[in-house]
């Protein structure tokens, strides 16, 4: 099976573009990009993935506007790679680890996105997170992250948004590798045994010249199976600064159900160049990323999930102050950021997937 990417000079393996250099089912090949206006107002994030050994590409876009929580999904056969699209959505290269575009055409779900992305650092290229149990590897992923900010326009039913980079900022990801995706798989002896268990930190966030990346994922028990704390400088002529191991010490809302959400995001550098910084964000629009996008909660749609033989694209709209009992899992957020006297705006992303009692006390 041909297609254009085997025009260039891109192969790795001894076969056509189409096919990957691994047989494991869950291998995947995704886009995932957030794009806010640093207020409680609304934010917004878009995903689209490849996933070859199951033959499948898939694409979200989840808008939280106040209390709506609005997404809509896409799914088809994965045919040519060099094909980014999925029925109203796609992606557009325009200038490699710089420039993309992300297009949501007019559909009967009332939301349309043409919004450019502009890197405001080089893309960041986090540590490989590897997790092996009982003999069988979970997670084997690369990944590379970056800071900018969007032009564009957005329309979310009868409200229109005018994308302008002085307001608009984001950040973005390209990952790959292996992670459970696809139809659930028999457990065996992993039942009961979480893939990623623990604590799940990610907080990029951007200041006037520099950018910092933050992630930890880390057991109860306190394990790290990856972390990473770094300031990337927006001039390409300063290395980046590696801020040392860093240390959480967050404040959790005791009202919110589950006490699953952060009040404020406190994480500490002790060995930071320069001495001891602290990083705080403070959570503007608390958004549940796994609701409805594909992330493993609905049994009828995961990220790699066949879907039949055609184009399937599906909408929904949920309610933050009917439907709280729908809304758990994996939360991002627009936030609030100080960085010792700086401050700046970014993202925060957390989950907790087994006892709070070592991150509440």
């Amino acid at each position: 099976m041909l297609s254009k990417m085997d025009d260039y000079p891109l192969h790795q393996i001894t076969d056509v573009m189409r096919y990957v250099g691994t047989s494991d089912r869950n291998f995947y090949d995704r886009y995932y990009f957030n794009l806010h206006n640093c207020s409680e107002d609304i934010f917004v994030v878009f995903g689209l993935g490849q996933y070859p050994t199951l033959g499948v590409q898939d694409c979200f876009l989840l808008v939280r506007h106040g209390d709506k929580h609005h997404v809509i999904r896409a799914s088809k056969p994965l045919g040519d790679r060099s094909d980014i699209s999925v029925g109203p959505m796609r992606v557009e290269v325009l200038e490699g680890l710089q420039k993309l575009k992300l297009t949501v055409e007019p559909n009967e779900y009332g939301i349309e996105l043409n919004a450019t992305w502009d890197g405001q650092h080089a893309p960041f290229l986090e540590p490989r997170h590897y997790i092996r149990k009982h003999g069988r590897v979970l997670f084997d992923t690369m990944r590379f992250a970056q800071l900018g900010r969007w032009t564009g326009s957005l329309k979310v039913g009868d409200s229109q948004f005018d994308i302008t980079p002085d307001k608009w900022i984001g950040s973005r990801d390209r990952s790959w590798g292996i992670r459970p995706v696809g139809e659930a798989e028999p457990q065996g002896i992993h039942t009961g045994t979480p893939s990623m268990e623990g604590m799940w930190n990610y907080f990029p966030a951007m200041f006037d010249d520099y950018a910092v990346h933050y992630i930890i994922n880390e057991t109860n028990g306190g394990k790290r199976s990856i972390e990473e704390a770094v300031k990337v400088w927006n001039d390409p002529n300063k290395e980046p600064e590696w801020l040392g191991r860093p240390e959480h010490d967050h404040v959790f809302n005791e009202a919110m159900p589950f006490k699953c959400d952060i009040k404020e995001g406190i994480v500490r550098f002790p060995d930071a160049p320069g001495g001891p910084i602290e990083l705080r964000g403070t959570p503007l629009l608390q958004t549940y990323l796994t609701v409805g996008t594909g992330y493993g909660l609905e049994p009828d749609w995961r990220h790699g999930m066949y879907q039949g033989d055609e184009l399937v694209v599906q909408g929904l709209t949920l309610n933050y102050s009917t439907d709280q009992d729908k809304m758990w899992g994996l939360v991002e957020t627009p936030a609030k950021f100080t960085f010792g006297d700086d401050v700046g705006y970014g993202m925060m992303e957390f989950a907790f997937f087994t006892s709070l009692e070592k991150y509440t006390g």
